[in-house]
């Protein structure tokens, strides 16, 4: 795991070192441990750990290392071929590197480190970008061939690690991060007006290749862009894998249960590779609980460490759950509890690490977590995220699974399972709200105003954004028969987990931790999506059912029978509350003034109405609050 770089000169030009200086820094908490850097000029290659004087490049590579896997010398970047033409910056880790491994050396390759850098690079050398499909693992990469002139960035399958570029004053830079480029000459801070809207409007970010800064892209996930050294600025991405849609499986239940059972429990044993030791994330629900109970299945000696953010409201505390988990594999379990003066204090580090506006607080409770986890040293930590999103974890999902009853015809199942779901509310209710989600979008934002949600509230300025060609809208109507599937893929792909990846890689990274996600796999993702939806969400409501049935004799029966879903809920409205005086302040500063995306006085008064009591928290309130403290802390232009 590690923070990588590059800088691309169109035509070659002197290095400052002032610039690889800002980068290295930039990157060094995603890579304490060790530091390299190589040059590219006329197909001759310089490499070195100290910053270079008075050097011309065409070409450079930055790599800031976290040593997991051969903590010696061996596994230091970049790194090349014996031949010489291919040189590899890597954050990431690909856990079959073993068996990949094993394959290459029977086509005849000598490997002379015991690091999964150069089994990848070995890999590409021998399969170029068919060599991406063969991998399990998380990464962002740039190989740069030396002998064609030209640059592979690639980003793995899911989006589990980061990967930025743009253009600045000399040409085409990279980046895991998006702050250490901002330090570039050149680099246009102009804010992306429909990306300000949707997390102002619904907290989405991070889908596709835009980010919330218009010049500013990304590698989207499962893709790869070849970059020619001549002319950077024609990169096109190129998608190497897509979750397989088509597919349908004729398993039953049972079966299908058997078989997730041995894909995650195959999954976790390869994300325990590792030359340090592992921890893992407790929330006490189901995925999270999977995981460290697969861990204690596979190894009942195994030393576990677990990490949990307990909230000090009773109402959304999972600390009983926490505990009987703890208990049942017998776990070091290590809790945080973090107050409203703790989130103010490191909310500006939470915001220049994020680099854009998240969400909502529940970010700040991980980032303790990651935190806590740095203080008992451990360095690498496995997590569940991903699991909600194919498996249909979310309220929403419950809503989805109607819609594909009622667009199939199954009326009377859907009014079945209408009462199992009471928890979404009355079953005419959600029948109503399940109908009102087959139309198409004009009827459905007619129906918004209709309710009362409006889709461009009062404390948006609508004359910002439709001067910018931002026009508001609801999803896009889809005839898929299966509605529940689509809405996976959707969250799968764009309004879930690309946002809860960049969070979860930006805390754990702030403190050198490596963050693993076993369930994201190309395995047992297209496996999943190949099952019938009944099979994720039950004809009862039961919502993960194959999983929980997978996981009976291993996660204790009273997890597996949880029925609310939390994960790591926060008290955000009595933090913020709680902070009233520092929340006035920035709703009230200048920043805040010179912002026009914003009307100020209809947001301080919505604000107010919260804080007295008049009208019920609205979460946008955290999102004026990050975007204002996001626009100031990089000097954003809007």
């Amino acid at each position: 795991m590690c923070g990588i770089a590059g800088l691309i000169f169109t035509p070659p030009g002197p290095v400052k070192s002032e610039w690889m200086q800002s980068l290295l820094q930039g990157l060094e908490h995603r890579g304490p441990d060790d530091l390299g850097w190589l040059s590219l000029l006329h197909g001759k290659i310089q490499r070195g750990r100290r910053v270079p004087e008075n050097l011309v490049s065409q070409a450079m590579l930055i790599h800031r290392r976290l040593s997991i896997l051969d903590l010696s010398d061996a596994g230091w970047q970049p790194m090349g071929t014996p031949d010489g033409r291919f040189w590899i910056v890597f954050n990431g880790e690909i856990y079959n590197y073993l068996e990949l491994k094993e394959e290459l050396r029977v086509l005849g390759y000598r490997f002379t480190s015991k690091s999964d850098t150069e089994v990848l690079l070995a890999a590409f050398a021998e399969w170029g970008p068919q060599a991406f499909k063969r991998l399990i693992g998380m990464f962002a990469m740039t190989i740069l061939d030396a002998k064609a002139g030209k640059a592979f960035l690639v980003r793995d399958f899911f989006g589990i690690k980061p990967l930025y570029y743009t253009s600045w004053q000399d040409g085409f830079t990279f980046s895991s991060e998006i702050p250490p480029m901002l330090q570039l000459p050149g680099v246009d801070r102009s804010a992306n007006p429909r990306r300000v809207y949707e997390y102002l409007r619904a907290g989405i970010t991070d889908f596709g290749d835009e980010t919330l800064f218009q010049n500013i892209k990304q590698v989207p996930p499962g893709h790869y862009i070849e970059v020619s050294l001549e002319e950077p600025g024609c990169a096109v991405a190129t998608r190497y894998w897509d979750v397989e849609l088509m597919r349908t499986s004729d398993l039953s239940f049972d079966e299908a249960a058997s078989q997730i059972r041995k894909l995650f429990l195959s999954n976790v044993t390869l994300h325990q590779r590792s030359d340090v030791p592992i921890g893992a994330a407790v929330s006490g629900g189901v995925d999270s609980s999977s995981i460290v109970a697969v861990m204690r299945f596979l190894n009942p000696s195994l030393e576990i460490h677990a990490f949990s953010y307990v909230a000090d409201d009773p109402r959304i505390s999972e600390e009983r759950w926490i505990d009987l988990m703890g208990h049942a594999i017998k776990a070091t379990v290590h809790k945080v509890k973090p107050s409203p003066e703790d989130i103010v204090a490191d909310l500006e580090q939470l915001i220049a690490l994020q680099g854009e506006p998240f969400m909502s607080t529940s970010m700040y409770a991980q980032f303790r977590v990651f935190q806590q986890a740095r203080k008992v040293g451990v360095k690498v930590m496995l997590d569940g995220q991903g699991a909600d999103e194919m498996l249909g974890g979310y309220p929403t999902s419950r809503l989805a699974r109607i819609r594909s009853l009622l667009r199939q015809g199954s009326c009377k199942e859907a009014w079945h399972f209408a009462q199992t779901a009471s928890s979404l509310g009355t079953p005419w209710k959600l029948l109503a709200r399940g109908i009102g989600g087959l139309a198409p979008s004009g009827i459905q934002e007619i129906l918004r105003h209709a309710l009362g949600r409006n889709i461009m509230p009062s404390w948006l300025n609508a004359s910002w954004f439709r001067e910018r060609g931002v026009e508001p809208s609801v999803a896009e109507y889809t005839d898929a028969p299966e509605m529940l599937r689509h809405e996976l893929y959707q969250m799968l792909t764009e309004t879930s987990l690309p946002q809860l990846l960049r969070y979860e890689d930006r805390n754990s990274m702030a403190f050198s931790i490596e963050s693993r996600v076993p369930f994201l796999t190309p395995s047992i993702v297209n496996f999943l999506f190949a099952l019938p939806e009944q099979y994720l969400i039950s004809p009862g409501g039961e919502t993960k059912s194959v999983l929980r049935k997978a996981m009976r004799g291993i996660v204790p029966d009273a997890i597996l029978d949880r029925k609310d879903k939390m994960g790591f809920p926060t008290p955000e409205q009595r933090w913020l509350s709680g902070s009233r005086s520092w929340v006035e302040q920035v709703l009230t500063g200048q920043t805040a003034r010179h912002i026009p995306v914003l009307n100020l006085h209809h947001m301080q008064q919505e604000w107010s109405r919260i804080v007295e009591g008049q009208r019920p928290y609205d979460s946008a309130v955290w999102r004026w609050l990050n975007l204002i403290l996001w626009v100031e802390k990089f000097a954003v232009i809007m």
